[in-house]
C-alpha cells in the first residue's frame, strides 16, 4: 500500500492526463476493444489526477497505486488476448471508506477503528466489481460512520468542493463525488442512508443513483438498517447504468436483497420519456427553496415536456418527515457506537455523539410510531404513482455552503436533515431516486434535479436521467 502522493498544482501537468481521466467508462471500454487505449494508461491518468488534486480537495484517504497498476497490467493482457474478464474490465474505480475491500482497512472516517486487524473480505459491491475486472484505486473519504450530509471527519479532515474549494461537496459520499467530478476514476461506490449519494452528487454536479432498497446487495448490513443503500456515482448516466448492472448481481450474505432481475441497465437506456406521466413538485411539505435553485429546477422540468412527456405540477402529499427520519437515524447512530467506551467517544465527531445519545434515549414506542409513519409514507407514494410514472423535485433546496460545517449559517435546527428535505423521504419510502445536474447559481455552484421512480422501477429512472442528459449535457469543473 502506498501513501497518497502530492505534487505541486502545476496546471500543465494536470492537463496532460485530464482528457483521458475524464473519459467515461463506456468510452474507455470501447477504446480497449479496439486497442486504441490500455487500462494501464487509464489507470495512470486517474492516479495522476489523484496526485495532482487530492491535496486540495481531499477525496481519497487511501490510494493503492501499486495494486491498481498491477491490476491494470493484468487487464491490459486480457484485452490484448481478446479475453476481457467482465463488464468493467480495466475501469478505474473507487470504494467509499465504509465499504469492505479485501486487503484495505475500512476505517469509516474514525480514529477508533484499528487498521491492525484482518481485512480479508470484500463487500458484495466490491466483490462484483472485482470479479468484473474493475481496477480498484483506493478509498474515498466519508464523515465518521457516514453519519451526516457533509464530508469531514476527525480522521481525514475536510473534503472540499471542486467548483469552489471553500464550499462543502456534501456527504456522506463526498469523497466519491469529488473523485468522480475531477477524473479520479470513472466508477465510484457510494452509500445513501438519507441522501448520501444524492446530496454530494447534487453539490458537485455529477450523476448519483439510489436504487430501490434491496436492489444492490450489502454486507455487513448498515447500523442504520433499511434506510441504507449502496449505489453508483459517475460522471455520466450510462456509466451509472453499467455500474448498476454489476452491483445488482446476487450475493447470499444479504437476506434483504431482492431476487436478481437479470437486467442489463444499458438496455432501453436511450428510449426517452415520450408519453410518460411526470409530476413536478417545486417543494415537498412546504420546504423553502432558494430562488435560484427553484428557477433552475422549474426550467429542467420543462425539458421533459419538450421531450414528449406529460408534465404537470403535482405535489406528493408527504408530511414533514424530519422527526420520523431522525427517529430512525439517531437509533442507528446509537447502534453504530454501542461498543465504544465513554473515553473512546471523546475522540469522535461531537455531532455523532449527540445524535447517538439522543437515539439511545428514544423511547421504544416513539420509535415504533416512526415506523408506522414510514409505512404510511410508503403507501402514500404507492398511491401517488398510480397516476405518475416519475416525480421531479429539487435534489437540494440550497447550493453548497461553507466546508467544515454541518449546516449553513443561520440554520436553526442544527442537524444536516434541516437542509436535505428532498432526499431522506425517499430512503424512508425505499424508492429509486437519482440526481442529475440541471444548472448553476450565479456564484457558479451546481444545482441538482431529483428524479424519483415507482418502487422497483429503477430502469425508468435511469432512462429519464439519460433523456435529460442528452438534452442538457452538463459540464465538469475546470480543475
Amino acid at each position: 500500500m502506498t501513501e497518497i502522493r502530492q505534487i505541486p498544482e502545476d496546471q500543465e501537468a494536470i492537463d496532460v492526463s485530464r482528457e483521458l481521466a475524464l473519459m467515461p467508462a463506456t468510452e474507455l471500454l470501447a477504446n480497449y476493444r479496439t486497442k486504441k487505449l490500455s487500462p494501464v494508461e487509464a489507470t495512470q491518468a486517474a492516479l495522476a489526477r489523484i496526485a495532482a488534486l487530492n491535496g486540495r480537495f481531499n477525496a481519497f484517504c487511501r490510494v493503492d497505486e501499486e495494486g491498481a497498476l498491477a491490476a491494470a497490467r493484468a487487464s491490459e493482457q486480457r484485452w490484448q488476448r481478446g479475453e476481457a474478464k467482465g463488464l468493467v474490465d480495466g475501469v478505474p474505480t473507487s470504494v467509499k471508506d465504509i465499504v469492505l475491500a479485501k486487503g484495505w482497512p475500512t476505517l469509516r472516517g474514525s480514529k477508533l477503528i484499528s487498521p491492525d486487524q484482518s481485512w480479508d473480505e470484500d463487500a458484495p459491491a466490491v466483490a462484483r466489481l472485482r470479479e468484473q475486472g474493475a481496477i480498484l484505486l483506493g478509498r474515498t473519504t466519508t464523515p465518521e460512520f457516514g453519519w451526516k450530509g457533509v464530508t469531514d471527519s476527525p480522521l481525514t479532515g475536510i473534503t472540499r468542493n471542486p467548483w469552489n474549494d471553500q464550499m462543502t461537496p456534501g456527504g456522506s459520499s463526498g469523497g466519491a463525488a469529488v473523485a468522480a467530478a475531477t477524473g479520479m476514476g470513472a466508477l465510484h461506490i457510494g452509500t445513501d442512508g438519507g441522501g448520501s449519494i444524492r446530496i454530494p452528487a447534487g453539490f458537485t454536479g455529477i450523476f448519483g443513483f439510489k436504487q430501490s432498497f434491496g436492489r444492490v446487495p450489502a454486507h455487513p448490513l448498515s447500523p442504520f438498517g433499511t434506510l441504507a443503500h449502496i449505489g453508483p456515482m459517475t460522471r455520466t448516466v450510462a456509466d451509472g447504468a453499467l455500474m448498476l448492472t454489476v452491483l445488482t448481481q446476487p450475493d447470499d450474505r444479504d437476506w434483504y436483497a431482492l431476487p436478481p432481475d437479470g437486467r442489463h441497465y444499458l438496455d432501453g437506456l436511450e428510449d426517452g420519456v415520450k408519453g410518460l406521466r411526470i409530476a413536478f413538485a417545486p417543494t415537498l411539505a412546504k420546504a423553502a427553496v432558494d430562488p435560484e435553485v427553484a428557477a433552475a429546477v422549474a426550467q429542467a422540468a420543462k425539458v421533459f415536456a419538450a421531450l414528449g412527456a406529460k408534465v404537470e405540477e403535482a405535489i406528493a402529499a408527504l408530511p414533514d418527515s424530519y422527526e420520523a427520519f431522525a427517529r430512525h437515524w439517531f437509533p442507528g447512530a446509537a447502534n453504530a457506537l454501542r461498543a465504544f467506551t465513554p473515553a473512546q467517544r471523546k475522540l469522535m465527531d461531537p455531532g455523532l455523539i449527540e445524535i447517538a445519545e439522543a437515539g439511545a434515549a428514544l423511547p421504544l414506542l416513539d420509535y415504533l410510531a416512526a415506523v408506522k409513519e414510514r409505512e404510511a409514507m410508503g403507501v402514500t407514494m404507492n398511491l401517488f404513482h398510480r397516476d405518475w410514472d416519475l416525480l421531479l423535485t429539487p435534489t437540494l433546496p440550497i447550493p453548497a455552503f461553507a466546508a467544515g460545517r454541518e449546516v449553513p449559517d443561520g440554520d436553526t435546527k442544527k442537524r444536516w436533515m434541516s437542509w436535505t428535505p428532498f432526499t431522506y423521504p425517499f430512503n424512508l419510502t425505499r424508492q429509486p431516486a437519482a440526481t442529475v445536474p440541471c444548472g448553476f447559481t450565479k456564484a457558479g455552484l451546481p444545482i441538482g434535479l431529483q428524479i424519483i421512480g415507482t418502487l422497483y422501477d429503477d430502469a425508468r429512472v435511469l432512462r429519464a436521467a439519460r433523456a435529460f442528459e442528452r438534452a442538457r449535457p452538463w459540464p465538469l469543473p475546470a480543475v
